[in-house]
């Protein structure tokens, strides 16, 4: 590896191998006035590493460095940045660049531009393949650099970078706080971050799962109550009731979402943001009609969601809870192996960088 010209990152090259990878070298998009290149010391494992490499999500470029959740430092800013200095400790998620000048960019929506660019697996205007965070360095746009609050630890403010903006942008602009009652449905890497993020925006939060050994952790997490969904009739006392159900869970082609959507008050919202491979289940136009309900969905978050989530779990101390795993062949795939069968409570981080890349600059 020759730093800047290239880099090097565990790839895979076959979705049929999708578990099998290799320390491999590529080169990174021309460095530009605006980018930052990072020296990565930690990368959160997400459920979009799984999808795309197992090829649940379509055809992807290949080979492919995956891994979207990354902190690390900052060891070269372009000649304009100026939010982040060498030697900053920065994160960098699920997208890498954007148009920035569209109606969308322009609102504080940037992460719907037309243009945007995800950060493994995503084309430049120049022909670059992004690559993402199991890896020694990533080159990212500033607009999608953030600088980390001193008292994040690493291995938790990787997590936050994806899973944390991505169940914290629906809830804010649910307006989640005072006097709304909150519903987070799958309680695994997506939904204990909904939990946490709930809670500390004041909202009134209940936790809703198939898994009853969940009930203990999702209390500890701000929940006010537990309610399993493997009990008969579970729903009925819950009718009209939750302003929002933010859905984490990525089985939703298995669910009865008629039996979802009647918990919800008139008006409320059954939300989306877990994205399985299979489609959603058949649903009938006039199951919306009882209460009124709507479903939706949403795509991380924007920069200034990203700001103010670190900031909120700067001041409230949020903890997520993490595993660790040193990146390396073995551990990249102990991670995505266990993570495709939900064998994690309740995110990892690979760590352990400077060992993985002892040459790197």
């Amino acid at each position: 590896m020759v730093y800047p010209d290239t880099f090097e990152g565990f790839q895979i090259e076959d979705t049929k191998k999708w578990s099998e990878f290799k320390k491999l070298e590529f080169k990174p998009k021309p460095f530009e006035d605006r980018d930052i290149d990072i020296k990565i010391d930690a990368c959160g494992v997400c459920g979009s590493d799984v999808h795309t490499i197992t090829g649940g999500w379509g055809e992807v470029p290949l080979p492919i460095c995956v891994g979207h959740e990354v902190i690390g430092k900052a060891i070269k800013v372009g000649d304009k940045v100026t939010t982040v200095k060498v030697g900053d400790r920065v994160g960098v998620g699920a997208q890498i660049a954007a148009c920035l000048e569209c109606k969308q960019c322009k609102s504080d929506n940037e992460n719907y531009c037309p243009k945007q660019i995800d950060t493994y697996g995503a084309p430049y205007p120049d022909g670059t393949i992004s690559q993402g965070g199991y890896a020694s360095h990533i080159r990212a746009h500033e607009y999608f650099t953030f600088p980390i609050p001193e008292n994040i630890p690493t291995e938790m403010a990787a997590p936050m970078m994806c899973a944390g903006l991505t169940t914290f942008s629906p809830l804010v602009r649910a307006k989640a706080g005072p006097g709304k009652k909150i519903a987070i449905l799958g309680i695994g890497g997506l939904g204990h971050f909904g939990i946490l993020w709930a809670n500390a925006l004041g909202a009134e939060v209940y936790a809703i799962s198939h898994s009853p050994d969940k009930k203990k952790d999702a209390l500890a997490l701000g929940a006010k109550e537990f309610i399993c969904t493997t009990d008969e009739k579970w729903a009925e006392p819950w009718a009209f009731t939750f302003d929002f159900i933010l859905n984490c869970a990525d089985m939703t082609h298995t669910f009865n979402l008629t039996e979802y959507m009647s918990t919800l008050a008139v008006n409320g919202e059954f939300h989306n943001v877990g994205l399985p491979d299979e489609p959603l289940p058949k649903i009938m136009a006039q199951d919306f009609a009882p209460n009124g309900c709507k479903i939706g969905g949403s795509h991380i978050g924007s920069r200034p969601e990203m700001i103010q989530m670190l900031k909120l779990a700067s001041e409230k101390n949020i903890k997520p809870i993490i595993q660790t795993l040193e990146i390396s062949e073995v551990g990249c795939k102990e991670a995505v192996e266990k993570v495709k069968v939900n064998d994690v409570r309740y995110r990892f981080t690979l760590t352990n960088f400077d060992k993985a890349f002892p040459d790197r600059k």
